[in-house]
C-alpha cells in the first residue's frame, strides 16, 4: 500500500504542472437536473439522515435499510465532485441532522486531477460547515473496482489514485462534526479489488454489497 501511496503521490506531482483544462468537468445532463427539480420540491424531516453521492448512493434503498431512520436519497447516477458542489445548496438549506458524502470515482473516470478531486472536497466540506455547522459529515472512502468485470473499463485501473484520495481525505476528517467512514477495506478482497460478492459489473453494488455497506455503518456505531 506504501508503494502505491507514493506512485500517486508522485502522479499527483505531476499534475500539478500541467494545465489543468485536459478533462471534461460538465455535469448537466436530462437525468441530474430531473433528478434535482424532484429533490428541490421535497420537504424536509425532522432529524434527517442524508445520503449523498453518485449511482453507487442513487442505487441503495436507504428508506428501507434503515427505516428507523428518515432517510434521503440524493445519489445522482453520473455525477461527480463538480456536479455534487453544484448541487450542494439543497442539502444545506435543510441542514440534515447526518450527511453521508461517497464520490470521487467518476471524478476519476475523467481523469480529474487527484488535486481537484481533493480541492472539491475542501469546498464541500468548508460549505457544509459554514452554513449547516451542527450536521455531522461522514465522508466514506472511494470504494474499490474490479477489473475482472468488462463493463465501466473507464473506471478500473485507478487504485493508486484511489488509496492516495482516500488517505488524504482520512487526514482532513480532524474536524468535530467531520467522520471518515473506511468502506474501502469493507469491500476489498485478497487481491485488492472490489469483492466479488458484492459487485455484478465491477463497479456498483447488488443487493449483498447494500447489505454489507449497512453493516459497516452500524458496526462503526455511525448508524
Amino acid at each position: 500500500m506504501k508503494k502505491l501511496l507514493f506512485i500517486s503521490a508522485v502522479m499527483l506531482a505531476c499534475y500539478s504542472l500541467q494545465a489543468q483544462s485536459n478533462y471534461d468537468s460538465s455535469f448537466r445532463f436530462y437525468y441530474y437536473d430531473q433528478k434535482l427539480s424532484m429533490f428541490e420540491k421535497m420537504p424536509t424531516p425532522k432529524k434527517a439522515v442524508v445520503w449523498l453521492g453518485d449511482s453507487i448512493t442513487d442505487g441503495g434503498e436507504w428508506s428501507e435499510l434503515f427505516p428507523q431512520y428518515a432517510t434521503m436519497n440524493r445519489g445522482i447516477s453520473a455525477d461527480h465532485t463538480f456536479g455534487l458542489l453544484h448541487r450542494l445548496y439543497e442539502i444545506t438549506q435543510r441542514k440534515p441532522w447526518k450527511l453521508f458524502i461517497l464520490i470521487g470515482i467518476n471524478d476519476l473516470s475523467r481523469n480529474f486531477p487527484d488535486a481537484v478531486i481533493l480541492q472539491n472536497y475542501r469546498r464541500m466540506i468548508d460549505s457544509l460547515q459554514q452554513k449547516s455547522p451542527n450536521t455531522r459529515i461522514y465522508i466514506q472512502s472511494i470504494l474499490p473496482t474490479n477489473d475482472c468485470f468488462t463493463q465501466f473499463k473507464n473506471h478500473q485501473q485507478r487504485t493508486a489514485h484511489i488509496l492516495y484520495i482516500n488517505n488524504e481525505l482520512k487526514k482532513m476528517c480532524t474536524q468535530p462534526n467531520l467522520i471518515y467512514v473506511n468502506l474501502y477495506d469493507a469491500f476489498t478482497d485478497a487481491e485488492g479489488k472490489l469483492d466479488a460478492r458484492y459487485t455484478n459489473d465491477g463497479l456498483h453494488l447488488t443487493g449483498a454489497g447494500y447489505l454489507r455497506w449497512k453493516e459497516v455503518l452500524q458496526n462503526g456505531g455511525y448508524l
